[in-house]
């Protein structure tokens, strides 16, 4: 053991004196606080969003709640945010919050066309993505792996000092290992410093730094083991960088572009703008239909209201609400199979990770930082039992005409964000 400990010291003496592994650990250190700190900035510019958005939305409410006095108008002019806070680990994987909305105003109007018609940031941005600690980990580390352990023992067999080396050694073992210990715990430290430092800065729990190291050290470990063996059965050293560079765009680059291209081919289904062209088409065609026929296609969905009369040969607050629903009944059909697609997709992506190591580290990475496509689900059935629970406590006004008064409006449902283990909105009054 002391020999061992010998051995570790004289090769760390050993690497600090040799430039370009320095100037590489060096890299490895910038990108990952780079990412780190950028992924600590987006967080903060969503929090301070979210943050100005609810003042906002209660300030336009109690605008629109001392302007009118019905509920029909109420409902109408009343928007309610609806949000999803990101997670204490989401400056380290934002996974899928540049693609899915994580905001939303919603009103008792048709819910479909206020989901579909998303608050989305530039296409051509979003697909650019994000440089997170995430993506320098699964990407990029791998890269600086290759360029420490290629020539492990390759510069050393060209230089002509390996028979050397290994005969003076007590074990070749304790020689070759001592030496990658030194620079993995090198590379590791140096990638793995800026995470820490985020994960203190936005509190992140022990549990989850902790789970996250395992999942990045094992991951490195793997293109270490890699690095190691090509290294010990190859001579040449262009000639093992080459390999293991091959590998790197084949795992990391080619194999999930080629699974996400395959998986997108193979499951079909109706687009957001279908649902809300069938949504949007339903309500405005309403307007020219008998009330007796939106009245019907309502209470196949909401019996309990169909004792509901029209008041008078007008406009009807009651009658409106009616085919907004109905609009939302006629896409439903639509929705679900968009929905269920994209849940499908998620799962045949699953599979696609156990080829890729790079995939599969940022697919549990994400799911740990609860930034995943999973999270954006929660956050989108969240908003649906919410809109049913806003509608559940206006409809007794609007139909069955009970007595309204303003006092009751402090006892209509407030939206909660659920994807972090908080109370969910209760679906029914």
């Amino acid at each position: 053991m002391t020999y061992l400990f010998k051995q570790i010291g004289r090769e760390w003496r050993f690497m600090l004196r040799q430039r370009y592994v320095l100037i590489l650990l060096l890299c490895s250190f910038l990108v990952s606080g780079f990412a780190v700190f950028t992924g600590l900035a987006e967080v903060a510019q969503q929090q301070q969003t979210i943050e100005r958005l609810k003042l906002a939305d209660v300030r336009d409410r109690l605008e629109a709640q001392a302007k009118y006095n019905d509920p029909g108008s109420l409902a109408y002019y009343s928007f309610h945010l609806t949000y999803s806070e990101p997670s204490s680990l989401a400056f380290a994987a934002l996974g899928e919050r540049d693609v899915y909305p994580w905001k939303h105003r919603v009103r008792m109007l048709a819910l479909e066309g206020q989901i579909y018609e998303s608050d989305s940031q530039n296409a051509e941005l979003a697909q650019a993505g994000k440089i997170d600690f995430v993506f320098v980990i699964s990407a990029l580390a791998p890269l600086f792996i290759i360029l420490l352990f290629h020539d492990l023992i390759a510069s050393e067999r060209s230089s002509g000092r390996h028979d050397l080396l290994v005969s003076t050694a007590k074990s070749k073992y304790a020689l070759w290992g001592s030496r990658g210990l030194v620079r993995f715990g090198a590379v590791v430290l140096c990638l793995m410093l800026p995470f820490y430092i985020g994960a203190m800065i936005s509190s992140t729990g022990f549990q989850a730094v902790l789970l996250i190291s395992l999942w990045c050290v094992v991951y490195l470990a793997f293109w270490t083991v890699l690095s190691v063996w090509l290294g010990k059965n190859l001579a040449s050293a262009p000639r093992i960088a080459s390999m293991l560079i091959a590998c790197w765009v084949l795992l990391a680059f080619v194999l999930p572009i080629l699974s996400d291209l395959l998986i997108n081919n193979s499951v079909h289904s109706a687009k957001g703008g279908d649902i809300l062209l069938t949504q949007r088409e339903t309500v405005n065609d309403a307007w020219d239909l008998p009330v007796s026929t939106t009245m019907e296609a309502f209470v196949t969905t909401h019996p309990q209201y169909s004792d509901y009369s029209h008041q008078g040969e007008g406009f009807d607050w009651g009658w409106y609400y009616a085919f907004q629903q109905v609009g939302d009944q006629a896409a439903g059909e639509f929705s679900n199979d968009y929905r269920a697609a994209a849940a499908n997709k998620y799962k045949l992506a699953g599979y696609a990770t156990l080829l890729s190591p790079p995939l599969l580290l940022q697919r549990k990475l994400n799911r740990l930082a609860n930034t995943d496509a999973l999270a954006a689900f929660e956050y989108e059935q969240d908003i649906r039992d919410f809109h049913k629970a806003l509608r559940m406590a206006y409809y007794p006004w609007l139909f069955a005409q009970e007595k309204f008064d303003k006092t009751h409006l402090t006892s209509l449902p407030q939206f909660k964000d659920s994807t972090h283990n908080y109370k969910k909105v209760q679906n029914e009054q």
